[in-house]
């Protein structure tokens, strides 16, 4: 078979069953699996090697905790950069450090939280190596929108600096940070704040379809640089409008069938979870579908149902069967002369 009729992406398990209350959010790096769950609890797996070549590495547990409230996990931020995972719950953003998703010492929680946005591109930088001369790392840049006002901190190794704040209107959603540029969803609109100037200008509708008065999820996803993706339902389907910081169209429309559950940048793909299961990749250059991943057969269990995908900046190691099928012990012959 050709190389360019290979299918981009596989459906794998990596934890058959978790052991916890309902997964609210997760996130992967590395060989270790983070997952916040409805009820307060941090999960945390690793993935373990086996002493027998011949089978193969699964993730299994390596640890549990609650967070003070015990309400449900909201999401979970990752910052390979700088060893840090930001967790909303109970509109509290809590500090940990990584891979030990121990509390930072010194920084109390930022309360009154609607959503908030950690700069994309701080948080794409590359994690230090370990033979690498230590320095001192820059701060990560993050916007929290709070009910009136959206606040500006740069998060430190072990401190946190409160910036300034800019005024807001009510009802932010979703946000999400491109360096100078912040795209905030509320119920009707998402609007683009330049953070040097702020200015705020509304954008695209997240509903188009004046009659469907149900709440449409926004979704934005930053595509690269000060570029963002927004998604709009239309009545009929759901368009992908790609959008600079300066609120310039560019590129061309995606399109689904139906309002997407999930949205996720890989880049160059573009990779949505639909209502019914199935998993649609677009290309991000061209704008066509390159891959249809079908909904599960027995999508009636839970076990089978898909309630969402996650994109992993860092990367994470999935464990592959075709190693240990092909690590298998044989016997050699060998003959003297």
């Amino acid at each position: 078979m050709s190389a360019d009729l290979v299918p981009p992406y596989l459906i794998q398990p990596l934890i058959p069953a978790i052991t916890a209350s309902h997964v609210s959010c997760a996130q992967a790096l590395g060989s270790e699996v983070y997952i916040g769950c409805t009820n307060g609890e941090l999960v945390r797996y690793a993935l373990q090697s086996e002493p027998d070549s011949t089978k193969q590495e699964s993730y299994t547990l390596l640890s549990r905790q609650s967070l003070p409230n015990g309400k449900p996990i909201d999401e979970l931020v990752l910052i390979p950069y700088m060893s840090r995972a930001l967790i909303l719950s109970d509109r509290h953003i809590h500090f940990y450090t990584l891979p030990s998703l121990d509390p930072v010492p010194n920084i109390k929680p930022i309360r009154h939280v609607e959503t908030f946005a950690v700069d994309q591109h701080h948080l794409s930088r590359v994690t230090p190596a370990v033979h690498d001369i230590p320095s001192k790392l820059q701060p990560v840049d993050f916007c929290v929108i709070k009910r009136n006002a959206i606040a500006l901190y740069s998060l430190y190794e072990e401190r946190l600096v409160y910036s300034r704040e800019i005024p807001f209107q009510q009802g932010a959603q979703l946000a999400r940070r491109a360096g100078q540029y912040l795209c905030v969803a509320d119920s009707q609109y998402y609007n683009v704040i330049d953070l040097q100037t702020a200015q705020m200008f509304p954008v695209l509708p997240v509903n188009q379809a004046e009659e469907d008065t149900a709440p449409v999820k926004p979704f934005i996803v930053v595509v690269g640089g000060n570029e963002f993706l927004l998604l709009s339902w239309t009545g009929a389907s759901t368009i992908g409008v790609f959008i600079t910081g300066d609120c310039d169209p560019v590129r061309g429309t995606l399109e689904w069938p139906s309002h997407p559950l999930a949205v996720c940048l890989d880049y160059p793909n573009i990779t949505t979870l639909l209502p019914n299961g199935t998993i649609e990749i677009h290309s991000v250059e061209t704008q066509s579908i390159i891959q249809v991943v079908a909904a599960p057969q027995d999508s009636d269990t839970v076990a089978d149902q898909r309630i969402g995908l996650v994109a992993s900046l860092g990367g994470y190691i999935v464990p592959f069967s075709e190693h240990s099928e092909k690590m298998r012990k044989t016997t050699l012959r060998f003959d003297r002369k």
